[in-house]
């Protein structure tokens, strides 16, 4: 009974970017006049591949941390976004699973009322070059929900790019937001979210008050 009770317990997690912030790669791309850089995971799958080609990038073009964050420090949730993640934070728990990196999220979280945030790291030298990343561990949207459920949670997740899909496929339910056409066509089976208010439709008829 005792283990009946907690996993009837939800937990939503969401992935950041194209969800609840703009994609900060295609701020920089635009700041920059680099556009190569707004390749993204909607466009990449394999992330090491997409990271490899945006550090040759930024070396190519002598762009350092401080450039970086100048570009996307006035950034501003997506409309409906605060006002969204507050309503989910007042139902249940919230945790974000991102690839983004602490360097680039920490200054914007305040504006989404610093919600729980995991994600990476990146390795910087003294002249603010950025030299590599390092993940907290391979694949860890998918190794987060699957401790959650060890932990008797029920978990709702939802997210808008390739390197969501194993967190997606994971959850015991899975939403779709604003996806590529080919990430929806390769999971027709997930309800698809266009906004913040649908996306709001779809969670309240999945969450459950406690002990139900």
């Amino acid at each position: 009974m005792r283990l009946a009770l907690f996993r009837d317990m939800d937990l939503v997690c969401l992935d950041l970017e194209g969800v609840l912030l703009p994609e900060f790669w295609i701020a920089v791309a635009e700041a920059t006049n680099i556009p190569e850089l707004r390749r993204t995971t909607r466009d990449e799958p394999d992330y090491d591949v997409l990271m490899r080609y945006r550090l040759d990038l930024l070396e190519k073009h002598d762009l350092t941390l401080p450039a970086i964050y100048e570009a996307i420090r006035e950034l501003e949730p997506l409309p409906g976004a605060v006002a969204f993640t507050a309503w989910l934070q007042a139902q249940t728990r919230l945790i974000l699973l991102s690839d983004t990196f602490t360097q680039f999220s920490a200054p914007l979280m305040a504006k989404l009322g610093h919600p729980t945030l995991f994600c990476h790291e990146l390795e910087v030298d003294e002249r603010g070059r950025i030299r590599d990343y390092r993940l907290r561990q391979p694949d860890q949207k998918r190794k987060a929900v699957r401790a959650f459920q060890n932990l008797n949670f029920r978990v709702i997740a939802a997210g808008d790019s390739w390197n969501d899909l194993t967190m997606l496929q994971s959850a015991d339910h899975a939403i779709l937001f604003r996806p590529p056409d080919s990430l929806r066509e390769a999971e027709p089976q997930m309800p698809v979210a266009r906004d913040h208010m649908e996306l709001r439709q779809i969670l309240e008829g999945l969450l459950r008050p406690p002990g139900r």
